[in-house]
């Protein structure tokens, strides 16, 4: 009788590990962390910026990582640019427009490629971009890594992180920003690194 009780709490238990569900990440960093690094290469200049604002939240199942989805947003205004000129010609109606476009969004709708090794997963994450009030589906190739138990190490709460890296470009004429002028000192092509970690605390 005994041992099948054992038996059954067993199974139980594999139950509910089978079918756990999927964990919620907050991307919302109090220690300001979290960045996308942002770089054009023209002719007669380069030009590197961070952003910091960073926000948003992302479903994923480490049993099925294939069915990620959710939201990042950055604040625009978070852009920063270590030229304070170049910092507030960034931020004006003339280029970025940070009061009446306040956010820039990325929506993971689909994942395709995955490839999952250890606690490990690629994928060629679509979904849809918004950024200076024009948005346009793009795949980004995402690398996010699964962190069991870490983020007291990080925090001091109890709870698991989710560590997404991506490098990828965007063009700035698809999203209305001054499209074919002045690409002698900024290129039409932007260069994104995105370097984030997302909290699901428990308890």
């Amino acid at each position: 009788m005994k041992n099948k009780f054992v038996a059954a709490l067993g199974f139980i238990a594999l139950a509910a590990t089978a079918f756990a569900a999927p964990l919620e990440f907050d991307f919302k960093d109090p220690k300001g962390v979290n960045n996308v690094i942002f770089k054009t290469d023209a002719p007669l200049e380069s030009i590197n910026g961070t952003a910091t604002g960073i926000s948003g939240n992302v479903t994923f199942d480490p049993d099925n990582p294939g069915a990620v989805k959710g939201k990042i947003v950055v604040q625009s205004a978070s852009l920063h640019l270590g030229n304070p000129m170049q910092k507030e010609h960034l931020h004006s109606d003339k280029w970025l427009d940070v009061t009446r476009y306040p956010e820039i969004t990325f929506e993971v709708e689909s994942a395709k490629n995955v490839k999952t090794e250890g606690n490990v997963t690629t994928a060629d994450v679509g979904g849809k971009m918004s950024l200076h009030g024009a948005t346009k589906p793009i795949t980004v190739p995402v690398k996010m890594t699964f962190l069991k138990d870490k983020l007291k190490a990080r925090t001091g709460k109890e709870g698991d992180l989710l560590v997404i890296r991506a490098n990828f470009k965007i063009r700035r004429s698809d999203f209305r920003i001054n499209p074919g002028q002045m690409e002698d000192k900024v290129s039409d092509d932007i260069e994104l690194n995105l370097s984030i970690a997302g909290a699901a605390p428990r308890g």
